[in-house]
């Protein structure tokens, strides 16, 4: 086992501890002792009692596991916040620039920047702080009260407590003017309706004495804290508050048939509405969907739908990372909407006017009757007076491009739209006129002259012999006659062709394919094709 080494601050020091340790072996320094006066073992450890029997002193031991860093004193004091120290009088060389405190220079200096500083002024040199170091231990580090005044807490008690005072001050205040005016009721109307108000005060009092004590029921069972088993909240880990008054039936209650609406009983929960035939002001619960469809809960879905719309077009908004920036921008969104929808109605408005204004319009522009006098003939064309302007559409009218006198679209022809003035059906061509109009008749004339005259040139193809292919049949006709010349070489062909077949070797590389088959070549092919269903084809060859 070696000995672990230590960290000295210089070798001296090292040096000096090796002198001591053979000093104290040698018998001629005294041993170190504990706290009790008792003699320290170099080689056993503190917290060993006594030293083991296989530990041998002359040999290396546990002496490295010692604890040989003397503890520090450490403290519980804190900082004395705001403490001075001394007050100089005039500027001190390496003081703070600003102020003039030695405990500090001009960058920390936590004084408003003065127009002048008191290195230059020589004035209002203020006093040096007062510095502190404290080693703390391992708690103390870790402390998050340590330096805490419990006596600050005072002020916040204070405040509770005024504002106790002064709401009981208000109640007793509004008790005394219901009094007064109760009081002077019952001496404006007499005797017996006293009588009366006041056996209904008495029920009153006692009404109230029973809410006091319901909402104090109410209180203290909210104020119960139950511990969640096995829910979807997060298990048995978290708490929830019991908030349902005992005297209220259970959701699975409420309807007791089988097919009614589904309870769960995990997460206790009834969506859909277990008396959906009962009259809507007698029931006191509709299903869970009720709340999710009403009140805030409306509201806080349509901010979900509002933040996810507007990530999707590239805003950098968060329902959960940043609620408060979401709901801002959601009240904007809807501020700048309505803006807008009353600016759209303004704007058709004034264009088309209001119908339920009760300003009435005119006779004239009710029944489009005039003062004006107009003649017109029997295909209803104007004679006489002023003609009526033709209502514009949104759409550009009467626009010529590329000097074109007549409008895209009106001339027609072969199931294309064109230009009147020149004939063309190319949208962005230059206007030709008449000499276009001319040209083009005398391209077409003479590409129906170039047709006819090809049409009239060519021959009639000449009529294709008929060749009888009856020698690729099975039925020879009777009429067929062979040329035996030409049947003998058909068959020695045959035969060299039938070679070739057999041995790969002579067959050429260059191969004449010729697909005209004569009649004496089909018949030396049917002669020596070989007959599978012929018996004697074994004696052939």
């Amino acid at each position: 086992m070696a000995t672990a080494s230590v960290a000295f601050k210089s070798r001296e020091d090292h040096r000096k501890q090796l002198e001591l340790e053979e000093a104290r072996k040698a018998g001629l320094a005294p041993a170190e002792v504990d706290e009790d006066g008792k003699e320290i073992n170099p080689h056993i450890p503190q917290y060993m009692s006594s030293a083991p029997w296989y530990l041998n002193a002359e040999r290396p031991s546990l002496k490295h596991q010692r604890k040989w860093k003397s503890d520090p004193n450490y403290t519980k004091s804190w900082y004395d916040r705001g403490a001075k120290i001394f007050q100089a009088e005039k500027y001190r060389k390496g003081a703070c620039e600003n102020c003039g405190a030695m405990t500090h220079d001009a960058k920390s200096c936590m004084e408003r920047p003065r127009k002048k500083g008191a290195k230059w002024t020589n004035m209002h040199i203020a006093p040096d702080e007062k510095i502190e170091t404290f080693e703390l231990d391992y708690d103390g580090k870790r402390d998050r009260w340590n330096g805490y005044d419990a006596s600050t807490y005072a002020h916040v008690i204070e405040r509770y407590e005024a504002r106790d005072e002064a709401r009981r001050k208000y109640l007793k205040e509004q008790q005394l003017k219901k009094l007064e005016e109760k009081n002077s009721k019952n001496d404006g109307e007499g005797e017996g309706g006293g009588v009366e108000d006041s056996d209904e005060d008495d029920d009153n009092d006692e009404l109230k004495v029973d809410e006091a004590k319901v909402d104090e029921s109410k209180q203290m069972d909210f104020a119960k804290v139950e511990k969640r088993v096995r829910t979807t909240g997060g298990g048995s880990t978290g708490t929830v508050r019991n908030l349902r008054i005992r005297e209220d039936t259970a959701k699975y209650l409420l309807n007791l048939d089988v097919n009614s609406a589904y309870y769960d009983p995990k997460t206790r929960s009834m969506r859909e509405d277990p008396l959906p035939d009962a009259d809507p002001n007698e029931k006191f619960y509709e299903g869970d969907n009720q709340y999710r469809m009403s009140g805030q809960a409306l509201e806080f879905k349509q901010l979900n739908i509002h933040a996810w719309e507007a990530f999707d077009k590239g805003q950098d908004i968060h329902m959960q990372a940043a609620p408060s920036q979401a709901e801002l921008l959601f009240r904007n969104y809807k501020v700048i909407k309505e803006k807008l929808k009353s600016k759209t109605k303004d704007t058709i408005m004034e264009k088309y006017g209001n119908a339920a204004t009760e300003e009435e319009i005119p006779m004239e522009l009710l029944l489009g009757q005039s003062e004006r006098q107009v003649e017109y003939d029997r295909a209803g064309r104007v004679i006489k007076g002023m003609e009526t302007s033709l209502p514009k559409s949104k759409y550009e009218e009467d626009v010529f491009i590329n000097n074109h006198t007549s409008v895209w679209g009106s001339w027609w022809k072969d199931h294309q739209w064109g230009y009147k003035c020149c004939k063309q059906t190319i949208r962005n061509s230059y206007c030709t006129g008449a000499a276009g109009i001319e040209a083009a008749e005398a391209a077409t004339d003479l590409m129906k002259a170039n047709i006819a005259r090809k049409a009239t040139s060519e021959d009639a193809p000449a009529p294709a012999e008929d060749k009888k292919l009856a020698t690729w049949g099975t039925e020879v006709p009777e009429d067929l006659v062979l040329d035996e010349k030409l049947l003998t070489e058909a068959l020695k062909k045959e035969d060299e062709r039938r070679r070739e077949e057999k041995d790969e070797r002579k067959r050429k590389y260059n191969v004449r394919w010729n697909d005209e088959v004569t009649a004496e070549e089909m018949e030396a092919y049917r002669m020596k094709k070989v007959h599978h269903d012929d018996p004697m084809k074994d004696f052939l060859n």
